[in-house]
């Protein structure tokens, strides 16, 4: 089965492929069939998620896939958020992973409160007008780090210090991150629900 997902972030890809192998699934990055990002307007990962997946459904004629995911942190009221892949932006920083994490420790200088959750929301739709979307939500809490450690992932995972492993998410092999990561909760969700309602 060939599904479309609603995102051009290569490691998202790369992880995404990777978990849902199993299923026999093919993904498809929307920018390889010329489709364009979605608006994201919406205030929740989940409203966000669906209206992505049911964008790349419209364009491409396919099942969709859409993940929304982010960064929560306590000290900030649980954002970014939504906000996550922009929250470099808000402080004068170019968009992008290292910016964010800059961003992210200079306003947390000072700050001994430092819980936070990664949040990764998965939504599919068979089409556009799919009245039954699967939904699927993983989430990992921790601690942000005072500096970036490990060069594993992508995003906050420098940062975020798992105390269960006693490392952040960059200093654990690939499979063990993957096992245990928000996106990797979402995706065993996402994989039980399409086996039981798609295949």
């Amino acid at each position: 089965m060939k599904i479309v997902l609603a995102s051009n972030n290569p490691g998202k890809l790369a992880e995404l492929q990777a978990m849902l192998a199993p299923l026999g699934v093919l993904l498809i990055r929307q920018a390889d069939l010329a489709i364009p990002e979605a608006a994201e307007p919406f205030r929740t990962f989940v409203e966000n998620a669906l209206a992505k997946a049911r964008h790349a459904a419209q364009l491409s004629g396919l099942p969709a896939l859409a993940d929304d995911a982010g960064l929560c942190v306590d000290a900030f009221g649980g954002l970014p958020g939504v906000d996550t892949a922009f929250y470099a932006t808000q402080f004068g920083y170019d968009k992008g992973d290292d910016n964010n994490v800059r961003a992210l420790l200079e306003q947390m200088a000072g700050i001994d409160q430092r819980r936070a959750a990664l949040v990764s929301t998965l939504v599919a739709v068979r089409s556009a007008d799919d009245p039954e979307p699967l939904i699927a939500v993983g989430r990992v809490t921790g601690e942000i780090a005072r500096e970036p450690v490990g060069s594993n992932g992508f995003g906050f995972d420098p940062v975020m210090f798992i105390p269960a492993f006693g490392k952040t998410f960059a200093q654990l092999p690939v499979e063990v991150k993957n096992a245990n990561s928000h996106r990797g909760q979402a995706a065993r969700q996402m994989m039980d629900l399409m086996r039981g309602r798609w295949l």
